[in-house]
Order: C-alpha cells, then sequence, then structure tokens
C-alpha cells in the first residue's frame, strides 16, 4: 500500500477544534483521521479507515481462531423480535425508532440477541449441530441524549458482537473462557493497557458478565481495585460486605428528640452532639439513616412509583448504581413534596413506610438489629434507637450507596478499594436462556427430547477500540500508534527542494512492492517544518526523513514512540525497516 499526500484526502489542523474534549477526539480530528458529520456522527477519513480496518483485522482473526464463524445481520430490523423480548420497551428512549410507508415499525439495531436467536432457531435442528456461535462486525446505533468526546459516546458506532450457543451450562461457560481468553489476545495485540472487572449485565440481561476497561483518567467509567488482591469491578457492580446481625430487641427503646432546623445530615450530627441524644457525644454521619425519595418508572408503565432508599449519612445515594441495580426501570430525583405532605421533607424516617405504602430499600449495611438516629416523620424533629427489625422492615437491600477509596474489599475483606477510570472496550455476558426462551428455540437432544440452547454475548467497540487506543497512545506533538494498528508501517518525509521527492517515491514504491504499508509527504510547497509537524501529529511509527544528507548517501530513521534518531545509508534502509517491520525483503 503506498498513498502520497499530495493526492491523499489527509487534512491536519494547527489548532485544536473548538467542541473537541478529550486527547482522542482532539487529535483525531486534527490529525485527518475523522471529521464531524453530525453529533455522535463521524466520517472516516483514509487514515481513520485504515486504523479501523486494521483494529477489524485483528479481531477477525481472533474471533475465528475459537471457532466462530462470520455472519452479517441487517442494521435495519422489524420491531416485532424486539417486542418479543420485552425489549422494545427496555430500551426506552435508547433506540432509534421508525416506521416503514406501510407504518410497520423497526428499530436501528442497538443489539443483535433476537436475530441471531432466530436464525439458530431457523437453520439448526439437532444436539449434533453445537456448539455454534456467530459474529459480525456491524454498525449500530443508540440515540444518545448527550453524544460528546467525539467516537467515546456516540450515536453511531462499529462494534464486533459474537453469540454462543451451548446445550448446557457447562457448554456456556467453556464459551464464555473461550471468549475471555481471546479478547485478552485482542486488546494485547491492539496494545491496550486495560483491566477486566466484574459488571452488570443491564438491559442485555443474564448471570455473570466482566468489562474490559482502557485505563485512562478521560474514561467515563468508574472501577475499583484492591490493594490486596486481584478483584475490580466497575463501580455499579460493587457489593457491600454486610454486617453481622444482632437482635432488634436488645436494643434500648426509641426516643424522640426536637431538633429544629436540623435539615442535613451535618446540622443534626453537631446539635445530636452538642445535646448528647441517647447520652452520647460520639456521633458521626455514618450513625445515622438517610432516606432518599425517587421515582421509579418501569418500562411501559404509565406512571411511576414511589421509591425510598435508605443509606448510611455518610454515603450519597449513586444513581448510576441503582439505576443498574433496577434496570429496566428508569430512576429519577423526586420533586413533587407539595404533593405528598405525609412525607416530611428533611425529617424523613422509616418507621412509616409500611403504613403508607411506599415501597423502602435499604443499604446492605442496614441490617436486622442497627440502631440509627433517622427522622421522626415530624417538622423538626429526629428519633434514636430506630431499630431496623423492630420499628422498620425494610422491602429488601439495593445497592445503591456511593463506592469510596478505602472501602474494605468484597473479595478478599482486608484490602481496601481503590478507584480508577478507564474506558468500557469490550463487554461479555453469559445470557443463558432469556432469548431462547422468547422464540422457543428448542433443538432435538442426544435422548430424543427437545433441548433449549443456552447463550452467552461478546461484544467490542471497534470504533471506540481507535479512540481507547488514541487515549493510551499519544504526547504533546500528536498521536503516537502502535504499530500492530497505525495506518501505514513507515512515514516517508520527503525534505528539500532537490531530487528527494523522487528519490521518497521510488523507497515507498519499492517498500510497498515488498508489503509494507507507506505514506509517503510529497507535497510541494510545503516546508519541512510544517511536514515534521504533520508527521508527528499523524504518529506513524517509523519516519524517515530524506534530506541534506541524501547527496551522501543517508537519510534519518525516527522512531516516534521513542523519539530516538538514526542516520542510515539509504541503501541498507529497506533491509532495516523489513527486519522491524517482521516482513521478510520480496
Amino acid at each position: 500500500m503506498l498513498l502520497r499526500m499530495s493526492t491523499s484526502l489527509i487534512r491536519t489542523l494547527r489548532e485544536d477544534p473548538a467542541d473537541a474534549e478529550v486527547p482522542s477526539h482532539r487529535l483525531l480530528l486534527r490529525a485527518g483521521y475523522i471529521r464531524r458529520a453530525a453529533p455522535g456522527g463521524y466520517t472516516w477519513l483514509p487514515l481513520g479507515r485504515l486504523v479501523l480496518d486494521r483494529i477489524s483485522e485483528i479481531i477477525r482473526a481472533e474471533m475465528t481462531a475459537i471457532g466462530d464463524q462470520e455472519v452479517h445481520f441487517p442494521a435495519l430490523l422489524p420491531a416485532e423480535p424486539y417486542r418479543t423480548s420485552g425489549r422494545w420497551t427496555e430500551y426506552g428512549d435508547d433506540i432509534f425508532t421508525l416506521a416503514d410507508r406501510r407504518g410497520a415499525e423497526h428499530l436501528l439495531a442497538p443489539t443483535h440477541e433476537e436475530l441471531a436467536a432466530l436464525l439458530v432457531k431457523d437453520l439448526f435442528t439437532s444436539y449434533r449441530d453445537f456448539p455454534v456461535t456467530l459474529f459480525q462486525i456491524q454498525t449500530k446505533f443508540r440515540d444518545e441524549a448527550r453524544p460528546r468526546a467525539g467516537l467515546l459516546r456516540g450515536r453511531e458506532f462499529l462494534m464486533k458482537d459474537a453469540y454462543s450457543f451451548d446445550l448446557d451450562e457447562a457448554g456456556l461457560r467453556a464459551a464464555y473462557e473461550r471468549h475471555r481468553d481471546g479478547y485478552r489476545r485482542i486488546f494485547d495485540r491492539l496494545g491496550l493497557d486495560y483491566t477486566v472487572v466484574h459488571a452488570m449485565s443491564g438491559a442485555m440481561g443474564g448471570s455473570a458478565s466482566e468489562e474490559f476497561l482502557a485505563t485512562t483518567p478521560v474514561g467515563e467509567d468508574t472501577y475499583v481495585g484492591c490493594t490486596d488482591c486481584d478483584y475490580a469491578a466497575n463501580t455499579e457492580a460493587v457489593t457491600t460486605p454486610a454486617p453481622a446481625a444482632g437482635d432488634p430487641q436488645a436494643r434500648p427503646a426509641t426516643e424522640v428528640h426536637d431538633t429544629p432546623e436540623t435539615p442535613t445530615i451535618a446540622s443534626l450530627v453537631a446539635l445530636a452532639n452538642a445535646r448528647r441524644l441517647a447520652g452520647r457525644d460520639d456521633w458521626t454521619a455514618a450513625d445515622t439513616l438517610k432516606n432518599v425519595v425517587l421515582t421509579v418508572r418501569r418500562p411501559a408503565a404509565e406512571t411511576a412509583e414511589l421509591l425510598v432508599i435508605g443509606v448510611p449519612g455518610d454515603r450519597e445515594v449513586d444513581l448510576k448504581r441503582l439505576a443498574a441495580a433496577l434496570a429496566p426501570a428508569t430512576v429519577d430525583v423526586f420533586d413533587a413534596w407539595h404533593e405528598h405532605p405525609e412525607l416530611v421533607r428533611g425529617y424523613l424516617g422509616p418507621q412509616v413506610f409500611d403504613k403508607l405504602g411506599v415501597r423502602y430499600l435499604v443499604d446492605p449495611r442496614v441490617v436486622p438489629g442497627t440502631a440509627w438516629l433517622t427522622g421522626a416523620n415530624e417538622p423538626g424533629r429526629h428519633a434514636t434507637n430506630v431499630v431496623c427489625g423492630r420499628d422498620f422492615t425494610p422491602g429488601g437491600t439495593v445497592e445503591a450507596a456511593e463506592v469510596r477509596p478505602g472501602d474494605p474489599c468484597p473479595a478478599c475483606v482486608t484490602g481496601r478499594l481503590t478507584m480508577r477510570r478507564g474506558i468500557e472496550i469490550g463487554h461479555i455476558f453469559q445470557l443463558g436462556r432469556r432469548y431462547t426462551d422468547a422464540f422457543a428455540v428448542d433443538v432435538l437432544g442426544p435422548q430424543g427430547k427437545p433441548v433449549r440452547p443456552t447463550m452467552g454475548c461478546y461484544g467490542i467497540g471497534v470504533s471506540r477500540a481507535v479512540a481507547a487506543i488514541a487515549e493510551q497512545h499519544h504526547d504533546e506533538q500528536g498521536l503516537v500508534w502502535p504499530a500492530s494498528v497505525a495506518p501505514a508501517d513507515v512515514h516517508l518525509v520527503a525534505a528539500g527542494k532537490g531530487p528527494q521527492v523522487d528519490v521518497a517515491l521510488d523507497l515507498g514504491t519499492r517498500l510497498a512492492a515488498a508489503g509494507l504499508r507507506v505514506l509517503v509527504d510529497d507535497r510541494a510547497g510545503v516546508s519541512a517544518g510544517v511536514k515534521f509537524t504533520d508527521a508527528e501529529l499523524i504518529g506513524i511509527p517509523r519516519t524517515v526523513v530524506i534530506g541534506r544528507r541524501l547527496a551522501q548517501g543517508y537519510v534519518e530513521l525516527r522512531d516516534r514512540a521513542s523519539a530516538e534518531r538514526t542516520d542510515l545509508p539509504l541503501e541498507d534502509l529497506a533491509e532495516r525497516l523489513m527486519s522491524e517491520v517482521g516482513r521478510n525483503v520480496v
């Protein structure tokens, strides 16, 4: 492959685009890899398309190596399969829907579990056909409310998704591990620094779920790691170690206290210590029970229901964690206090929720026998020794409290959690039979009886991987692509007004014929300084400068990552490049 900058669609920018928020967005635009076409939608220019294709080639090779078969589903899908699975309503506003000229409803595909299950039902009839895994690299769509960060949060994106079908749980686990190992090989080949974390399944459904997160400070996913063991999890999936339950009846009786002008936890704790409520002057926010009122709307429900979440007062409710726990329902902050005078704002306690018929879920730390300082459901009054299991009975527990650095590790308990940020680049699920049940996918088993296959799902954000690599591989001058995904192996820069351009083009032709991907900067009327600046911005792993020393038979080889520069005889260059790239000269 030989690309000439004088004739190729490569346009670099000197200044950062005004709307570029993160390094990958800024640099991919400036270096001429992508152009914004619409909010959340980008045109792939030649350099960007080359990177995208190289990533796809690596993914395709590794998926084929583990036995997956490539298919290609349509992106425009009928609504009926998604109604059958329930996801037409579960996805809510996150999907693009439309009607054809006959009024039939369709959607632009966010994912293809339904189509994969229907294809298997159509083509496979016997246990002898299994196991089977299908994969595709396909454009997907999401009606993102606030597209941002370039390729990291768009409305249209390229994704690799695979779907495994096995006859039993052992087969599903084997397929899951096979894809987990395959993903590691893919991301290693892409040059990514990543962590595998426990995750929530969300609208996909299923049981076991893990995310592959590329570590970067601009990542929108927060995850935790442990100081003492290898535990890692998305914050949405972190579980809270619960204390041992006690005897609720062994606690002192509840006392109600006048606590005027204490609508906040901080003001309540200060007053409780000043007045030695319940004989104590060591109250902390962790001794209080904060009750947060929210509204929850289930898919297709006409009205929302009230939900109160109880968490220790030193914690805030993390709405993202709560939404993940309650998915596919959506959660909103409650603000209609005037419509519910029975709920005393700022002084709400759990003692009345059963009587009011309000659903009440608590943090796992709120176990039977624990006693709390909380609202007395009267303006200006709180109560001490409000005991779980005696004075109130929650409707269940929920992981809704914020996760903080230093929290105990749920895996080893002795370790402490640290907080990190990353970009989700892959997600794998053990789906189970949700979709094969929905479509009654049955095959004849070895005993002559119907067997219902169980599914796994395995996704990689291909276009997002371009951005993730750019986030991890750049410096102040520009992009620094790993050799495995760079749009070219070598960038030849003709720096001079003499024979340099002709030499660069001749060298580029010979290198391309030998199997290298070559980009030649043969632009006329462009200074050497501008060409060098563009070379650093574009980020090809090796740059060859054909400049002043050409008359002595020398060129300069620059390594983009290390910034090392070496003068080489022109006659030795091809062999050196072929050796470094890992091909043989032909």
